[in-house]
């Protein structure tokens, strides 16, 4: 139980500290919306084209948008000392790794509730066919990106350029879920269930959390300190 508050306790700190400021979410939401809006310009809200990529165009844009907040985990800790502190403090490695990246999946997660139904909006689709599979594949895509941010976050944190070096660090890792999740989404909001041809997305879609969540669990202590 005791752990279990040092996770809620860092998640809650950090979901106060951007809520507070809104720095990363109003920049992520933005870019969000506008290359949402953009891109309705370019396709046919009627085409066969656009059922076909549907999944691809949100995830493309979630990962894009995710990648501002997550760049905020750690470097937000960098004024006054504060990463020193939490390393030097009694919370475990894991538990610190843990309460970030539910922080970021939770901040990721907005983005995503609000672009969802502007996606509907913009390319007048109806993408609540399949509404409780799409959130679930939409959460384990996210925590995906959530879990891979959060771990090369605290690996750049004391980089001058990590604000460039984070994204060319999570985004060939993040291809196997991200690839999963656009064939998943584009299914899903086709209106179609997961079928036996398709669910062998959604494995690789669990199996990347499992592992990568317990990788980063485990290393993330070594990252930071050493």
């Amino acid at each position: 139980m005791n752990y279990l508050r040092q996770v809620a306790a860092i998640a809650g700190k950090d979901l106060r500290s951007e809520l507070r400021t809104k720095e990363a979410l109003n920049a992520s939401l933005s870019f969000a919306v506008v290359i949402l809006l953009l891109f309705s310009f370019v396709v046919d809200p009627d085409s066969e084209m656009l059922e076909q990529m549907s999944g691809g165009l949100l995830w493309m844009v979630f990962a894009f948008s995710g990648t501002l907040i997550l760049n905020r985990g750690f470097a937000r800790e960098i004024p006054n000392d504060c990463l020193d502190a939490l390393i030097a403090s009694p919370i475990p490695g894991s538990a610190l790794f843990l309460g970030k990246a539910i922080a970021n999946f939770a901040l990721i997660a907005i983005i995503e509730a609000i672009c969802f139904p502007v996606f509907g909006i913009l390319y007048n689709l109806n993408w609540t066919q399949q509404l409780p599979v799409l959130l679930g594949v939409s959460a384990l895509a996210t925590w995906s990106m959530a879990t891979l941010g959060t771990m090369f976050g605290a690996l750049t944190v004391n980089m001058q350029l990590r604000e460039l070096m984070l994204p060319m660090l999570i985004y060939p890792m993040l291809i196997p879920a991200l690839m999963a999740a656009m064939q998943l989404t584009t299914l899903l909001i086709a209106g179609q269930p997961i079928d036996a041809e398709h669910a062998i997305w959604l494995r690789v879609l669990i199996a990347f959390d499992i592992i990568f969540t317990s990788l980063a669990a485990v290393l993330v202590e070594t990252v930071l300190v050493g």
